[in-house]
């Protein structure tokens, strides 16, 4: 049976579910103000560890034509930008900002093979700033989706400082599959080509693996 956490979550809920259990313990045993005091602060913290690095099945839409929503959090902005490291030119970008009480595993869009691993060190600005995309540091995975490119950046927030992605370059990778985690507050972006339709909107609650963000045009739509 898989437990539902994401595997490098592990240490942080032993070192505080740990110390939580022995000082509940204590407390039980000896008394004291201070004790349960301890044990109460700590087994919240624990609680919160065990929240943040919770890691759920999810089963959601398949499809060549569709690119679902690599993280769970709000869409912050749907906009046309430059993009020069992988797709080249014009691109449909789709930002979501993921608070500290959203799951922070990260899931790929599309199947396809990964044509691109980068990694940028950068600041740590609060991750909803539009800046953020640029100047936080951010890890980028290209996907060749049969033909088209589809670039994911995960971008560190004001408190997340460890950036993980999985697959390497050559690698295919599934769609809705786990593709990494940001800790504790971040922003993922996905990057499309220019004529792709946004499935969703600003403000809306984005599930990763789960929730469309948009689909690739028909014929008869890409000659409009």
């Amino acid at each position: 049976m898989r437990i539902p956490l994401a595997r490098e979550g592990l240490p942080f809920v032993f070192s505080t579910a740990a110390p939580a259990v022995v000082f509940v313990i204590a407390a039980r045993i000896n008394g004291g103000v201070v004790l349960w005091s301890l044990g109460i602060g700590i087994s919240i913290l624990a609680v919160f560890v065990i929240g943040f690095f919770r890691d759920p099945e999810r089963e959601g839409p398949k499809g060549d034509d569709l690119i679902v929503s690599p993280a769970d959090g709000k869409v912050i902005d749907i906009s046309v930008v430059e993009e020069s490291s992988y797709l080249h030119g014009e691109a449909l970008r789709i930002s979501i900002f993921l608070s500290l009480f959203d799951v922070h595993v990260n899931r790929y869009p599309v199947s396809g093979d990964v044509r691109l691993r980068d990694y940028e060190p950068g600041r740590f600005e609060p991750a909803w700033r539009t800046s953020a995309s640029h100047s936080n540091e951010r890890a980028s995975t290209g996907i060749d989706a049969g033909g088209t490119p589809i670039l994911v950046n995960q971008i560190a927030g004001l408190a997340a400082k460890r950036i993980v992605t999985y697959a390497e370059i050559g690698d295919k990778v599934g769609q809705g599959e786990r593709m990494g985690l940001i800790r504790f507050g971040s922003r993922v972006d996905v990057y499309m080509p220019k004529d792709t339709i946004a499935d969703i909107k600003v403000g809306d609650r984005a599930v990763g693996g789960v929730s469309v963000l948009a689909r690739m045009p028909t014929q008869s739509e890409s000659v409009k």
